[in-house]
């Protein structure tokens, strides 16, 4: 049976105007007016995604990932083409997106919950959890502009793990905040995944978190879709595309770097954990089998201790008996 498609991008360009570079001495003495440059940085991009996908977003530097994901989120129109959500809740995570500055972390909170399409009623229900989980304590009644730009991911990750939305666009924020958070993140963002109800695009600096949390993976280059595949597929072909761009192995950033620390932690900590858990359960069958076999022991013995005391009295019988 065909998935519902939650996603529908149809032949979208999206373009944007940028100052004309030049020198600052003739900028501000020149008295014509400022040129301007248009780029496309998506170039009639179509493609869906079903329901319960997770799908990496992998491409250079400049190749419209971001861009993309920000007009799949409704921050900004495509200039031509279109994409449909339909009726499905949608949140984005991205570093410096979503909030704002002037209001405390708890307001924020609350409109961004509302943003998000959910009720005040709702917001308030979890709201003490999205503290706890951010862990930003008493900070959460201070001004957004006051925090560090961990402590402002933290939020943002926590709202939209919380409030669970039915898509969730994540752009290369799984390396933000303290080792400990970025571990607790992780565990969520599987946790959130592993449901398949649930639809996820990730742009992400390591090929390995793509590899490991994703099963469908698009490579945009220079705005346009140079291959959809599954991870195996596309990201050989990209890692080969890339070592060839830069004459070699290809040096990876140390937001990448951070990331498959953190993958290579988790991996660890729940492989320990899962054979710790093993160990007490073999531990727990001991156990009872041994007190099985300790009652059929005991059992036995009380028997043969019957028969040996009920031995001599009927010998002495046998022998008066005879000797009548």
């Amino acid at each position: 049976m065909n998935q519902e498609s939650v996603i529908k991008v149809s032949d979208v360009h999206i373009r944007y105007k940028v100052i004309k570079a030049q020198g600052i001495k003739k900028s501000f003495f020149s008295l014509k007016k400022t040129k301007l440059e248009e780029i496309e940085a998506v170039k009639g991009v179509s493609f869906e995604i079903k329901k319960g996908e997770i799908v990496g977003l992998v491409g250079k530097n400049g190749s419209g990932k971001s861009t993309l994901l920000r007009s799949i989120a409704g921050i900004f129109s495509a200039d031509e083409g279109s994409i449909d959500i339909g009726d499905h809740s949608i949140s984005l995570l991205s570093i410096g997106v979503g909030f704002n500055k002037a209001l405390t972390g708890k307001e924020n909170i609350y409109l961004s919950g509302l943003l998000l399409g959910f009720t005040k009623e709702r917001i308030r229900e979890k709201y003490n959890e999205i503290v706890e989980f951010s862990g930003l304590g008493s900070f959460i009644n201070m001004p957004v502009r006051t925090y560090s730009s961990g402590m402002y991911s933290k939020l943002a990750f926590s709202i939209t793990a919380v409030m669970e939305t039915d898509i969730i666009l994540i752009d290369e924020v799984l390396s933000v905040g303290d080792m400990q958070f970025k571990k607790k993140s992780f565990r969520k963002m599987k946790e959130l995944i592993g449901n398949k109800e649930r639809t996820v695009m990730i742009v992400s600096h390591s090929n390995e978190t793509i590899r490991t949390l994703c099963d469908r993976v698009i490579w945009l280059n220079e705005g346009l879709i140079k291959m959809d595949g599954t991870p195996e597929e596309v990201l050989v072909a990209y890692e080969d595309y890339m070592m060839k761009l830069d004459d070699g192995p290809v040096k990876k950033t140390k937001k990448a770097q951070k990331e498959e620390e953190i993958l290579r932690l988790v991996a660890e900590e729940d492989e320990a954990n899962e054979c710790a858990a093993k160990g007490e359960a073999a531990e727990e069958g001991g156990a009872e089998d041994g007190g099985a076999k300790d009652g059929a022991e005991e059992g036995t013995g009380e028997a043969k201790t019957s028969e040996e005391a009920g031995s001599p009295d009927t010998k002495p019988e046998n022998q008066s008996s005879e000797e009548a």
